[in-house]
């Protein structure tokens, strides 16, 4: 049987709110409707989950939240990675029960309506975008501090070109790359925390290393600036945790979407304990809070002290492959974010084209194109137009959060009596309470943003959110007069 190709036939009506309780899908023909085949496989999807927990945030923004909180930062870590969590315990409850190559977007739409799918799906594709310039800017100083005949801009276009042929290739192929690159940095992360723990106990040759007495207690506590310096660090740790989404997404194009999700959003927790506060918990039991070079790179800081030879090169192709890994998994979010949008009529249709790889190469093409222009923005107009949407992204994060929070809360209660029970494999933790206190989290984060100068970065947020549901609106106000013809021509409509 011949299938069309998304996108060639007429454009789709997007669906409203749905009439009747949903249901759990595994039909094959989910398949289609989301348009890609399911070719990943659940080693790259707990790998990916891997890679979207593992940032060169960890290997180098760290330092300054140690800087802000001193070994308070542990208590700023777990708390961000509690409100990360119960976040993807909804998100992961919704995929398995809807699994959508949209994911988020997708459930937002069938919850809250069109235009809360519309706006979720484009403002997290922009986040998207805009990090991909950022990343690839960053990748290439690294490489042009390597070969110093080889410009910036060049290297940005060999990692963007690669990792477009990457994406274009097979989604097979952006997992098998994106497996081995989260590897490396699991291998290093595990590598640091052993070497670190050896050094506390007294394993290694060393004796430089500081005591447990000095650098715990010694220079101002476990808390030398207060609570206020853990909400302090809290702010400067949140964010990081950004990007575990895209797990969700990839989970569309496995072969069993509801188990594969569920293994990935269960064995989160232990990451995040093991990778974040395992290895900062090295980091203040081996070298004072406010000691020297802890604020650039605390990784490269412990290395040193304990003897490590060229600890800061090793360091620098950790971040290195932290770079890379997220360039490659944000341009694959982005076209399949992309690619759902225009699927769902949200985006230009020619955008849901498949390749004969069955990829959606337009979707990839067009995230590319916008990327490319993104780092011209970086590269001409650092301070000015690019800053602004730098700035934008920063709040991109706690509203998608906010967003999945609202969402399960109203998909939960457009389930039929007694389906939960019988139809989740994965549940959010402590629905509905878990919900209110991550959107009460939320809120207090805002205004601890406020109070430490961060309005600016939320206006530009607010901006690009009342963008996007001007947008959302509009296309609504489209729609119904599309539809207004249509049913006057019908002397049957609105009977029932």
């Amino acid at each position: 049987m011949t299938q069309q190709i998304p996108g060639t036939g007429p454009e789709p009506v997007p669906p409203t709110l749905p009439a009747r309780p949903l249901a759990l899908v595994t039909s094959d023909d989910d398949a289609l409707v989301n348009g890609l085949p399911r070719r990943l496989r659940s080693r790259h999807l707990s790998m990916i989950g891997l890679g979207g927990v593992i940032g060169a945030g960890l290997f180098v923004g760290s330092g300054a939240g140690v800087a802000l909180a001193g070994p308070g930062i542990l208590v700023s870590y777990l708390g961000a990675g509690a409100l990360a969590m119960a976040v993807m315990r909804m998100l992961g409850e919704m995929v398995a029960l809807y699994p959508a190559n949209g994911s988020f977007s997708v459930h937002a739409e069938k919850a809250l309506g069109r235009w809360a799918g519309f706006t979720l799906g484009w403002m997290y594709w922009v986040m998207l975008v805009v990090v991909l310039a950022i990343e690839a800017t960053a990748a290439a100083a690294i490489l042009h501090g390597w070969v110093h005949a080889v410009a910036p801009w060049v290297w940005v276009l060999a990692l963007v070109t690669v990792f477009t042929l990457t994406n274009l290739a097979a989604v097979g192929t952006y997992g098998e790359l994106e497996f081995w690159f989260a590897l490396i940095k699991v291998v290093a992360i595990i590598g640091f925390v052993a070497l670190g723990l050896a050094a506390v106990f007294g394993w290694l040759p060393d004796p430089s290393s500081a005591s447990l007495s000095d650098t715990l207690s010694g220079h101002g506590g476990l808390l030398p600036r207060g609570w206020g310096g853990v909400l302090n660090g809290l702010l400067a740790v949140v964010f990081s945790f950004g990007g575990m989404e895209l797990v969700t997404l990839a989970a569309a194009e496995t072969g069993d979407p509801s188990r594969a999700i569920g293994r990935a959003v269960s064995s989160t927790a232990w990451r995040i304990l093991l990778f974040y506060v395992g290895s900062i918990t090295v980091v203040v039991m081996l070298l004072p809070w406010n000691s020297s070079g802890i604020g650039d790179s605390p990784y490269v800081a412990v290395l040193d002290r304990i003897g490590v030879r060229s600890a800061g090169q090793v360091m620098t192709v950790v971040v290195l492959v932290a770079l890379l890994s997220a360039l490659n998994a944000n341009l694959y979010g982005a076209s399949r974010l992309l690619h759902s949008l225009a699927l769902r009529g949200e985006a230009p249709r020619q955008l849901a084209r498949l390749s004969g790889r069955q990829v959606p190469r337009a979707a990839i093409l067009c995230s590319v194109l916008v990327g490319y222009v993104s780092v011209l923005l970086n590269v001409f107009w650092p301070d000015s137009v690019f800053l602004y949407l730098a700035d934008a992204i920063g709040g991109v994060v706690l509203a998608v959060w906010a967003m999945i929070a609202c969402t399960q809360l109203r998909m939960r209660r457009l389930m039929a009596p007694g389906q939960a029970a019988a139809s989740l494999t994965v549940r959010s933790w402590g629905y509905p309470y878990a919900n209110w206190a991550v959107l009460a989290a939320i809120a207090v984060i805002v205004g601890l943003l406020l109070h430490q100068g961060g309005g600016v970065s939320l206006l530009c947020t607010l901006v690009l959110l009342a963008v996007l549901l001007a947008a959302a609106l509009l296309r609504e106000v489209l729609l119904r007069r599309r539809a207004e013809p249509d049913r006057s021509s019908d002397p049957g409509a609105g009977e029932s």
